[in-house]
């Protein structure tokens, strides 16, 4: 009986420990692992077609020590970049982003005939949503340039990068700070006419 009843206790015990202990530190590291603006995106109520052989990269600290965290995604869709960005598009304006119109959004001019630039806002995050023509247009226009007589071979879909990262760290709209040194201000410049500028006359 006693033997039965430590048995029982050590069992009891064990699950205890796997409960309190074991089953916290698992969720708790993979909280820790998984990124909620990843997260987030995956939720986009994106078709599949736009959504192909899909990379996420991310730079510096979740909790923005030194400086927050950058997250970049890339992905590939089965069809042409208009159609692809209109998808996009409507999933962001779902899930309560707010498109974001200002300067440097994006910083360099983008041909209307090879892609789509919008930025968004949500919360403490902006993103930046860039549709583009397909990686093999690109080498096709390459090797066309290098060869006359290369003939353009078949082409389909368009590249998505969608780049987020915190308001705080996102310069764009925001008035300079520190503007730096707009001028010297010059010394003061006593009147020539001023009867106290008159030597005194010395006694005669």
């Amino acid at each position: 009986m006693r033997t039965q009843r430590r048995l029982r206790v050590g069992v009891l015990s064990t699950l205890a420990a796997v409960v309190l202990l074991v089953l916290p530190a698992f969720f708790g590291i993979r909280a820790i692992s998984s990124d909620p603006v990843f997260a987030s995106l995956d939720k986009l109520s994106v078709p599949g077609w736009a959504a192909q052989d899909v990379e996420d990269q991310a730079s510096n600290s979740r909790w923005c020590f030194l400086d927050c965290r950058f997250r970049e995604r890339m992905a590939v869709s089965e069809k042409p970049f208009a159609e692809t960005a209109k998808a996009y598009t409507g999933a962001l304006t779902a899930a309560g982003w707010k498109q974001w119109k200002v300067a440097d959004c994006p910083e360099t001019a983008i041909d209307k005939e090879e892609g789509s630039y919008t930025c968004w806002r949500r919360d403490e995050l902006t993103l930046d949503l860039y549709v583009s023509l397909p990686g093999c247009a690109v080498e096709q226009v390459t090797l066309a340039e290098g060869t006359e007589d290369a003939a353009p071979g078949e082409c389909d879909g368009s590249t998505v990068s969608i780049k987020v990262q915190n308001t705080v760290m996102d310069q764009r709209g925001k008035a300079d700070t520190n503007p730096g040194l707009v001028g010297v201000q010059p010394d003061a410049v006593l009147p020539t006419d001023d009867p106290l500028l008159d030597p005194t006359p010395e006694a005669s």
